[in-house]
Order: C-alpha cells, then structure tokens, then sequence
C-alpha cells in the first residue's frame, strides 16, 4: 500500500467525494484506510450503568485505499504515488513535480 499513517489525502469517490484529511491508520489485508473525520456514520451507544441513557456517537469508518490519492505537499494536488531508489532506501516520490513526500 502506497498511503501511510499521518499521509494527507483527498477522497476521488463516494459520499465524501473531494474532501481532504489525515490517515489515521492502515488497514493492509483489507486495503482500507481510516481518514480522520470523514466518512462518518452513527453508531447506538447503550447505557453502560443504570439510569444512564443511551447515546447516537459518530466514529469514522474505513474508506478503500483505491478510493483515495495522496495531496502532494510540494503541489498541493492530489497525485499518483512513484517510488525511487537511492542508494539503499527506496523513497515514494511525486509523479507530477517529482517532489519526495516523507
């Protein structure tokens, strides 16, 4: 998977189609990613002690990797993901400006 943790990324489709915001965490087997504070859905919360209520909470679900692309930091736009290698290290680079994103 080419999106990592802390990434900054744009949503192409869905419900949420051209929003931006940050990774918070990868799912790798299911090729799924958790954006924060988007793709949000209403979870029922039943009472954890008696006379409490109940309660309807957001939390964000897993968006598809392919649903997303990367903002680049050097081009501000969203962009596809190439790698290159130098010396030992291979780095993920910027397709459009050839920027290194870290």
């Amino acid at each position: 998977m080419k999106i990592k943790k802390g990434d900054n990324i744009k949503i192409i489709k869905g419900k949420d189609r051209g929003k931006t915001g940050k990774v918070l965490k990868t799912f790798v087997k299911e090729n799924k990613v958790l954006v924060e504070a988007l793709n949000l859905f209403k979870k029922r919360v039943r009472p954890k002690r008696q006379g409490e209520k109940g309660e309807i909470v957001t939390v964000p679900r897993p968006v598809p990797a392919s649903n997303v692309m990367l903002v680049c930091p050097g081009c501000k736009n969203a962009v596809r993901i190439g790698y290159s290698i130098e010396g030992d290290v291979k780095k993920r680079i910027c397709k459009k400006c050839q920027s290194r994103i870290d």
